[in-house]
C-alpha cells in the first residue's frame, strides 16, 4: 500500500497567532535540525539529531513559509500567466513537505505517546491550512483565469495537464462553493482529519494488545519450529516467563492458523482477529466508523454528488461507480464458484478425519494447507529455507539490474537511519548517475502500524534546472529472524517485497518538471507495484535466487514444479476474501442517506447481498478496515484487482516475447510509465507503453478463474 503524506496549516490560525520564530528563542532554532543545511550523505534527514519536540515548530514555519509564498502570487500585480500563477503555485511549500514527509513517515514506523499527541496537533491545523488555500478566492481567481485561457497559452499536454490538475484539484476541494458552504466545509474536513486519526490510533492499539498465550506444548502440536521459537521469545518479550505467545501480526498469526492442531485455539486466535475494535470499549472503532460514513456523504453532497463514491472515483480511471461494480461482478461469479470447489475438496479431509459439520473461518488456512500438500505435495514450510529474507532481496535488486543496468551500494553504515533495523541502498544508474536511495524498514514492532507500504522522504524534483534524486522509504512487517535462525519468507511475503519495491521503483523512476503531475490516479497507483509481482516465483527468477540458507543449495526443479503446479491454489479463496472487502467498501460509500448505520447488520447485508459463502471472512472487517477509513483508499479498495487486470496484461508483453527480462520492454515500462508520474492519464499511459487496450483475460488465467 503507498501512502503518501502531505502536512499543512490554518491561515486563519496562523493570522491569530504569533510568529513561530517570535515564540521560539534563536539558540531552540539554531538547534532545530529542520532549520539548518542537512550535510548528511545524499541529502537524507539527519535522523540522530531529529527530536520529537523539533518537529511542531518546523511544520508551523513550513506553513508561514508557504502562506507567504501564497500571498506572493495573488498580490502580484501583473495578469495572471501559466508562470507567475501556475507553476508559482507548484513551487510553493517546498520546506513544509521537507517537514511533513520525514514526520509522516516516522509516525508510520515508529509512534510514540509523545509523537501521537503532536500528530493530532499536526491534523488539525494541515487540515485548516490546505483549506485556507483551497478556499482561497483570490487564488482560486487567479488560476481560473490561466485555466480559462488555456486554449491560447500554447502550452506543451504536460503544462495542460499541471494546469487542469491544480484547476480541478481546487474546485473538487470546494473553491466554488458559496462562502456558508465552504465553511461547512472546513468543519466536515477537520473532523474527518480528527476521527481518522482515531481510527488508526485504536487500530494499533488493539491489534497490539492482544495475544494468545500457550501454556501446555502439548497446543504447539503441529506447528514448525521456526513458529515455536518466535513465539517463546515474543512471550518473553510481553514479560511472560513460560509460554509461547502468539499475536496479531501476520508472520505470527498465519503460521498458527496454517500448521496448529489445535482447532479451539485457531478459532481463539483468529476470532481475536476478527474482532479488533469490536469491543465496546475505549478502542472500538463503530462510532467512528458511523461518523466517518456520515460525513463523507454530507461532503458528497455538498459537492454535488449522491454518495462518497461517486465523487471519489470520478478523478480515477474506472470515472463512475458502476464500472468497479461491473468488474468486481464480473470476477465474483468463478471466483465463488472456484472457492465453493475448494471448500468441498477440504471439508472431505476434515471429514475422514473424523470431524463432523463444516469447514468454519478458522479451519480454511490449516485444510487448505493439508489439501496443497495432498494435490501438489508442496509444505510451505519446507520452502522457506530457501527464501532467507537478505538473499531474496537481492534477487529482487539482481532482476532490476537485468531489466534497467540498476546499481546498488550498501550505505547502511554511511547514513543516519531512523530505526536500528533499517537496511539502506545507493541506487545508480548503469553509468553511475544518482537515481536515489532507498530504506528499507522489514519487521513488525509495536510503534509500527500494520500492513506494508512504500513512501518518501524525499519526492523527485527539479530546482533551479537541476534534478533532485527521490529518497524512498519501503516499511513491511515480515518474519522476524529468531535465535540462530534468519529471517525466512513464506511465499505472501516474497509477493510483498517485490509489490512494494515496484512502488519504489515508482518513486525512483519519477521524471516530472512540476511536482503537481507527479500523483497518479487511485487506480493506476498498484500497476508498477502488481506487475512487479509476477516476476517473483518465475522459474528462471527462482533459479537465480531461492538458494537454502544453509547449504546453499540452488531451489531444486522439482520445488520449482511444485510451485508452478500449485500457483492457482486457494486462488478461489485469495479472490473472494479479496472482493468481499471490496465490495464492502463499495457499500459503504455508496450510502445515499445519513443515518445511524448498524456495523453488523450492515456488513451482513453487504455480504447476503452477494451470497458470500460463511466459510470465508472478507480481508478486512469494518472495524479494522484501516486502508478505507484511515488509508486513504475510500472507495478505492477495488483499485488492486483493477490495477491486476493491467498488470497481468502487461506483464503479457515481456512472456510474449520469450525473454522475462526483455531489456527493450523494460525501457517502454519505464519510458512511458514509470517515469511519467501523472504527466498523462493512466489510461493513455498504459496504451503508450502496451499498444492496446488492456485484456483481462491475462488476469482470468493467473487467477484459475476461467
Amino acid at each position: 500500500m503507498k501512502k503518501v503524506i502531505m502536512i499543512a496549516v490554518a491561515a486563519t490560525a496562523l493570522a491569530a497567532a504569533t510568529p513561530v520564530n517570535a515564540q521560539n528563542s534563536a539558540a531552540d532554532n539554531k538547534n532545530n535540525p529542520f532549520f539548518q543545511e542537512w550535510k548528511t550523505p545524499y541529502g537524507v534527514p539527519p535522523f540522530n539529531e531529529i527530536k520529537p519536540e523539533h518537529y511542531l515548530p518546523a511544520i508551523e514555519e513550513g506553513m508561514l513559509l508557504e502562506k507567504a509564498e501564497i500571498d506572493a502570487i495573488i498580490n502580484n500585480p501583473a495578469a495572471p500567466t501559466f508562470e507567475n500563477t501556475i507553476v508559482a503555485y507548484d513551487n510553493t511549500g517546498e520546506f513544509l513537505a521537507k517537514v511533513s514527509s520525514v514526520f509522516g513517515c516516522i509516525t508510520g514506523t515508529d509512534i510514540t505517546p509523545e509523537l501521537e499527541e503532536i500528530q493530532a496537533k499536526v491534523s488539525r491545523l494541515s487540515t485548516a491550512h490546505r483549506s485556507d488555500i483551497s478556499l482561497n478566492d483570490k487564488l482560486f481567481a487567479r488560476i481560473k483565469n490561466v485555466y480559462d485561457q488555456r486554449n491560447n497559452l500554447g502550452l506543451d499536454p504536460v503544462q495542460m495537464r499541471l494546469l487542469e490538475k491544480i484547476y480541478k484539484g481546487f474546485e473538487r476541494n470546494g473553491a466554488d462553493l458559496s462562502q456558508a458552504d465552504k465553511e461547512k466545509l472546513r468543519k466536515i474536513d477537520e473532523q474527518l482529519s480528527k476521527l481518522s486519526l482515531d481510527f488508526g490510533r485504536n487500530l494499533r492499539k488493539d491489534n497490539g494488545e492482544f495475544f494468545v498465550l500457550v501454556t501446555d506444548v502439548k497446543d504447539l502440536k503441529g506447528l514448525p519450529k521456526s513458529s515455536i521459537d518466535a513465539a517463546r521469545e515474543e512471550a518473553k518479550a510481553r514479560g511472560k516467563a513460560q509460554g509461547y505467545a502468539f499475536t496479531l501480526d501476520k508472520p505470527s498469526m498465519l503460521p498458527f492458523l496454517q500448521y496448529a492442531d489445535n482447532r479451539e485455539l485457531r478459532k481463539q486466535l483468529y476470532t481475536g482477529y476478527l474482532e479488533r475494535c469490536n469491543h465496546n470499549n475505549a478502542t472500538d472503532n463503530k462510532a467512528v466508523i458511523n461518523q466517518i460514513i456520515n460525513l463523507k456523504l454530507e461532503r458528497a453532497k455538498l459537492m454535488g454528488f449522491p454518495n462518497p463514491a461517486a465523487f471519489i472515483v470520478e478523478n480515477n480511471m474506472a470515472k463512475n461507480t458502476d464500472a468497479i461494480y461491473e468488474l468486481l461482478g464480473e470476477l465474483w461469479t468463478p471466483a465463488l464458484k472456484r472457492a465453493a470447489e475448494e471448500e468441498a475438496q477440504m471439508k472431505a479431509i476434515m471429514n475422514k478425519e473424523g470431524i463432523a459439520g463444516d469447514i468454519q473461518q478458522w479451519d480454511w488456512w490449516y485444510y487448505s494447507e493439508k489439501l496443497r500438500e495432498a494435490k501438489y505435495a508442496l509444505n510451505e514450510e519446507e520452502l522457506r529455507p530457501y527464501f532467507e529474507l537478505n538473499a531474496t532481496l537481492q534477487g529482487l535488486l539482481d532482476l532490476t539490474s537485468k531489466m534497467w543496468g540498476l546499481q546498488y551500494k550498501d550505505i547502511t553504515a554511511q547514513v543516519p537511519t531512523y530505526n536500528s533495523e533499517n537496511k539502506v541502498f545507493e541506487v545508480r544508474e548503469k553509468d553511475g548517475s544518482l537515481v536515489g536511495v532507498v530504506y528499507w524498514d522489514f519487521h513488525p514492532r509495536s510503534s509500527k502500524r500494520v500492513g506494508a507500504w512504500c513512501t518518501r522522504f524525499r519526492g523527485q524534483s527539479y530546482k533551479n534546472g537541476e534534478k533532485i534524486t527521490p529518497i524512498v522509504s519501503i516499511v513491511c512487517n515480515f518474519t522476524k529472524a529468531s535465535g540462530d535462525t534468519p529471517a525466512l519468507l513464506s511465499l505472501d511475503e516474497v509477493g510483498t517485497l517485490f509489490h512494494e519495491y515496484g512502488h519504489g521503483l515508482h518513486s525512483l523512476f519519477a521524471d516530472n518538471k512540476y511536482k503537481g503531475v507527479s500523483g497518479v490516479e487511485r487506480d493506476f497507483v498498484e500497476f508498477p507495484s502488481k506487475i512487479m509481482e509476477n516476476w517473483a516465483l518465475e522459474p528462471e527468477m527462482l533459479r537465480s535466487y531461492a538458494k537454502h540458507y544453509k547449504t546453499g543449495e540452488v531451489i531444486t526443479d522439482d520445488m520449482i514444479a511444485k510451485i508452478q503446479n500449485a500457483a492457482l491454489f486457494n486462488q478461489g479463496f485469495e479472490t473472494v476474501e479479496y472482493l468481499m472487502a471490496s465490495l464492502l467498501d463499495m457499500d459503504y460509500h455508496t450510502v445515499a442517506e445519513n443515518g445511524k448505520i448498524d456495523v453488523a447488520a450492515f456488513e451482513n447485508r453487504s455480504f447476503a447481498r452477494w451470497n458470500n459463502p460463511a466459510a470465508i471472512a472478507p480481508r478486512y472487517r469494518s472495524t479494522y478496515f484501516q486502508h478505507i477509513f484511515s488509508g486513504g483508499y475510500s472507495a478505492g479498495y477495488y483499485v488492486y484487482i483493477w490495477a491486476e487486470v493491467l498488470a497481468a496484461d502487461g506483464y503479457a508483453a515481456f512472456a510474449e516475447t520469450g525473454d522475462i527480462y526483455n531489456p527493450e520492454v523494460a525501457k517502454k515500462l519505464r519510458e512511458e510509465i514509470l517515469s511519467r508520474g501523472g504527466s498523462a492519464d493512466g489510461m493513455t499511459l498504459y496504451r503508450n507503453y502496451r499498444g492496446k487496450e488492456a485484456s483481462k483475460q491475462p488476469l482470468m488465467e493467473s487467477r484459475g478463474l476461467l
